[in-house]
C-alpha cells in the first residue's frame, strides 16, 4: 500500500466536488431538455432563439468545468482517483458541446424540413442525461447506491443501442429517399452529431462505472 492510500483512510477527503458534479449533471439535462424543444419546432426564428439558450447554458458547463478543474488543482485528497474526476467532468462537458454543435448547425444549414428522427434522437438523448443526473445524484455514497448507479448506466446503454438503431435507419431512408444533395448533406451531418451525443453520454458511463469498480 502507497503513502497515499494510507493518507487517504486519515485526511478528509474534499467533499466540495459533488455540488460541481450535481450542477454539471443538472446543466446537462437543461441541455438536453432545450435540444428537445429545438427538434420540436419547424419555426426557424424559435430555432434561433432556442440556440442562444443552448449556448449559454454550453457557457455555463464550461465555467462548472472550470471550477472542477480548479478545485482537482488545489485539492489534497479527492472523494475519487483525479483521472476519474477529470474524465468525469470531461465526458459531460463533450456532451454539452455536441448538443450545441446540434443547435448551431440546424440554424446554420436552415434544412427544409424537419425529419422524424430528430425528435426521436433528442427524445433519447435527454432520456441518456436524466439517466446520467440521477447516478451522478448517487455519487456521494457509491458504495451504498452501487445498485442504482449501475442501472442507470446499464440504462444509458440501452438507449445509446437504440439510437445506433435509429441512427443507421435514418441515414438509410435518408439516402434512399432525398434527392437535393445539400439536404441530404446537411441532414446527414445532424444526424451524425446526435448519434455522437449518446455515445458521449456512455462515456459519462463507462466513467461512473470505473469510479464504482475503484471503490468496491
Amino acid at each position: 500500500m502507497n503513502i497515499d492510500s494510507v493518507l487517504k483512510f486519515f485526511v478528509p477527503k474534499d467533499h466540495s466536488f459533488f455540488p460541481l458534479f450535481e450542477s454539471d449533471a443538472q446543466n446537462l439535462v437543461k441541455a438536453a431538455e432545450l435540444l428537445k424543444e429545438l427538434m420540436s419546432s419547424t419555426d426557424p426564428a424559435e430555432h434561433e432563439r432556442i440556440n442562444k439558450e443552448i449556448k449559454e447554458v454550453e457557457h455555463i458547463g464550461d465555467a462548472i468545468t472550470d471550477k472542477t478543474y480548479e478545485q482537482l488543482n488545489k485539492s489534497f485528497i479527492t472523494p475519487f482517483d483525479r483521472e476519474d474526476i477529470h474524465e468525469l467532468t470531461a465526458h459531460i462537458d463533450d456532451v454539452v458541446d455536441s448538443i450545441n454543435g446540434v443547435s448551431r448547425r440546424m440554424c446554420l444549414y436552415k434544412p427544409k424540413k424537419m425529419i422524424p428522427i430528430y425528435k426521436e434522437m433528442a427524445e433519447m438523448i435527454y432520456q441518456g442525461a436524466k439517466e446520467i443526473e440521477a447516478a451522478v445524484l448517487c455519487l456521494k455514497d457509491p458504495v451504498a447506491n452501487k445498485e442504482k448507479i449501475t442501472k442507470a448506466c446499464e440504462r444509458v446503454k440501452e438507449i445509446e443501442n437504440k439510437a445506433d438503431e435509429y441512427y443507421y435507419v435514418g441515414i438509410s431512408e435518408l439516402f434512399e429517399k432525398e434527392e437535393d444533395t445539400k439536404e441530404l448533406l446537411k441532414n446527414n451531418k445532424i444526424l451524425e452529431i446526435l448519434e455522437r451525443c449518446v455515445d458521449e453520454e456512455e462515456d459519462v458511463t463507462d466513467t461512473l462505472k470505473a469510479i464504482l469498480i475503484k471503490m468496491a
